[in-house]
C-alpha cells in the first residue's frame, strides 16, 4: 500500500447536521474534533509508507481510530463496524454517512507499520504536541509514575511443555519453507511424535519417566540441528530460520552434553530469568514476579499527570522486558519528560524507583524533585531511625517528609 496525500476533507454537512440533532449536548468524540481538529495529518505518517503501489487508507483516520478503538476497548472488527455504523464517529473521521469504512485487518497492517519503522510512540507523541498547544499540560507541577505487567499473548509452558512445544514449532516452519527437504530428512515416527501441541499431551506422572521423555525431546532437537547445520549448500539457508535460532538457544539452556548423550539441566545449572526463553511463539517475553503477581510478559511504566486542578494526561510511557526493575527506568523516563518539554517540577512514584542514585541525579541533571518511600534499612548497624516515609533532594540537601514533621539533613 502507498500514501496518495490529500487534504483533510470538512465534515460532511449531513453528518454534522444529524451527529447535532442526534449528540444536542456534543459528545467526547465530536468535541474532541471540534476542540482539536483531526489531530494527526497524513505528512505525520508519510514515511512508513512506499512510494509506489496500491493507495492505502488514509492514514490520519487509521490512527484516529486506534486512538478512538483503545478508549473503548474495542476490538479491530468492532472498530472497523463503528465506522461503519456510529454517527460520532464519522464525525470525528470527516465520513458520509453512507461511507463503508474499510476492513479490519487495516488496522492490524496499519500497527505492523508502526512497530516496523520504530515509530510505536508517534501517536502519543503528537497527541501531547496538540494537548500542549491548547495549554492542557501547562503547569504540570506534579507528575506520578507507576509501572504494571503486560501479560504475553502465549501459554504459560512449563519446562516439559517449553522444550516439545519449541521442537514442533521449528518442525513446522521447516515443513513450510522446505518441504522437500523435510520428506527426504525427518524420520517418520517424528511425525505421530510432534503432530500436536503439547499442551494436549498426557505427560508421565513418574519424575523419572518425565525426565526420560525430556532427554529424548532433547536428542531429537540435537540431531535435528545436526541435520540442519550439515545441510548440503543448497539449503544452508535453514539455519537462519528464526525458529532453528530458538531451538538452538533453548537447547543450550536446558540441555548438555556428557559422553556423547543429551542430559537435561537441574535447575540450578540454567540460566537466570532474565534470559531464559519462556515461549518459541514469543522469545522475548519472561517470567517475573513482583509482591503477590507472577507473570509471563513485560513491563510497562506509565507517567501521568497528577495536578488536582488539571485533568489527568498520559505523558510517558515505556515498555520493558518483565525482568527490568524500576529503578533502571527513573532516569530514562525523566530524560524523555524533559525532552518532550514536560518536565515536571515534582516527579511521584513508589519505593521501587528510588534509589540514591536516583535522587541525586533527578534534582542535578533535570531539575526535578523525586519523592517517593525508600526501602527501609534492614542492617544491624542501622540504630535508632527517625519515622520518615517520603524523601526528596532539593537544592541539592535531602529532605525527608515525616509523618510529623520535615527533617532537613
Amino acid at each position: 500500500m502507498s500514501l496518495r496525500r490529500r487534504s483533510i476533507p470538512d465534515i460532511p454537512e449531513e453528518t454534522a447536521v444529524i451527529a447535532k440533532q442526534v449528540f444536542r449536548k456534543g459528545n467526547l468524540y465530536m468535541q474532541m474534533r471540534d476542540v482539536f481538529g483531526t489531530i494527526f495529518t497524513d505528512d505525520q505518517f508519510a514515511d512508513l509508507y512506499p512510494i509506489d503501489g496500491q493507495p492505502g487508507y488514509a492514514p490520519w483516520r487509521l490512527a484516529l481510530v486506534s486512538i478512538m478503538q483503545f478508549a473503548e476497548n474495542l476490538t479491530d472488527r468492532q472498530a472497523a463496524d463503528a465506522v461503519r455504523s456510529r454517527i460520532d464517529w464519522k464525525y470525528a473521521l470527516s465520513l458520509g454517512l453512507t461511507d463503508q469504512g474499510f476492513d479490519f485487518s487495516v488496522l492490524s497492517e496499519f500497527r505492523t507499520r508502526l512497530v516496523h519503522h520504530q515509530a510505536s510512540e508517534r501517536l502519543l507523541t503528537v497527541f501531547l504536541t496538540q494537548l500542549n498547544d491548547h495549554g492542557l499540560l501547562q503547569g504540570k507541577r506534579q507528575q506520578r509514575t507507576d509501572s504494571t505487567h503486560i501479560l504475553s499473548a502465549v501459554r504459560d509452558l512449563n519446562r516439559l511443555e517449553n522444550v516439545g512445544e519449541t521442537l514442533r514449532h521449528a518442525l513446522n516452519c521447516l515443513a513450510t519453507v522446505a518441504p522437500d527437504w523435510v520428506k527426504q530428512t525427518i524420520p517418520t515416527p517424528w511425525i505421530d511424535r510432534y503432530a500436536k501441541r503439547f499442551e494436549n499431551w498426557r505427560f508421565p506422572r513418574n519424575l523419572t519417566e518425565q525426565k526420560n521423555l525430556a532427554e529424548q525431546i532433547g536428542e531429537d532437537g540435537m540431531q535435528l540441528l545436526t541435520w540442519v547445520y550439515n545441510t548440503p549448500e543448497a539449503y544452508t539457508w535453514l539455519r537462519h530460520i528464526p525458529a532453528i535460532d530458538t531451538l538452538r538457544r533453548l537447547w543450550v539452556q536446558q540441555y548438555w552434553m556428557k559422553n556423547g548423550q543429551v542430559k537435561q539441566r537441574s535447575t540450578k545449572d540454567m540460566p537466570p530469568v532474565s534470559q531464559s526463553l519462556r515461549s518459541p511463539y514469543d522469545i522475548e517475553a519472561r517470567y517475573c514476579t513482583k509482591r503477590s503477581t507472577e507473570w509471563v510478559g513485560y513491563r510497562v511504566h506509565v507517567t501521568e499527570t497528577c495536578d488536582p486542578a488539571c485533568p489527568r494526561l498520559i505523558t510517558q510511557i515505556k515498555t520493558t522486558a518483565s525482568t527490568v526493575q524500576d529503578c533502571e527506568m527513573t532516569t530514562k523516563i525523566q530524560q524523555d519528560l524533559v525532552e518532550g518539554d514536560l518536565k515536571p517540577d515534582q516527579h511521584l512514584v513508589d519505593a521501587g524507583y528510588v534509589d540514591a542514585t536516583n535522587l541525586a541525579q533527578s534534582q542535578h541533571e533535570f531539575g526535578i524533585d523525586l519523592v517517593g518511600p525508600t526501602r527501609p534499612d534492614t542492617s544491624e548497624s542501622a540504630g535508632e531511625r527517625s519515622d520518615c516515609l517520603w524523601p526528596s533532594l532539593r537544592d541539592g540537601r535531602l529532605y525527608q517528609h515525616s509523618r510529623h514533621a520535615k527533617i532537613q539533613h
